[in-house]
């Protein structure tokens, strides 16, 4: 079990039976609004309230990856686009929805909708 707090630490919780271990993962000194794991589960997005995104790989335990740091543009979500985990998703306030590598974080593409978007 994954989770996170308003610390900015990427929690794991490893439950056997009656048994558990709490093991910090990841410390990415924001708060994280939302994690998201890949169609294979084999990447985690780590999403902040700031507009960063980091990418964590469960098996390779290492540390979080800054992958885009979007905030000056009103960030509201992530995810990744599918098929694969190659590519991720973002949307904006504004309306405009982003294409990013999660290799590298490079900027692909982007489409304007011309209205302001909100979260429900």
């Amino acid at each position: 079990l994954y989770f996170s707090a308003q610390e900015g630490f990427l929690n794991f919780y490893h439950i056997k039976d009656q048994q558990y271990e709490i093991k910090v993962c990841a410390d990415i000194s924001q708060p994280i609004s939302s994690l998201i794991f890949s169609p294979d589960y084999t990447s985690l997005l780590l999403v902040t309230d700031q507009g960063t995104v980091y990418s964590y790989r469960p098996v390779h335990s290492g540390e979080a990856v800054k992958l885009l740091d979007t905030s000056s543009s009103c960030f509201l979500a992530a995810d990744f686009l599918t098929p694969g985990n190659n590519y991720c998703v973002s949307v904006t306030i504004s309306g405009e929805v982003q294409v990013w590598s999660l290799e590298d974080g490079t900027f692909l593409s982007k489409l304007s909708l011309g209205i302001e978007v909100h979260v429900t």
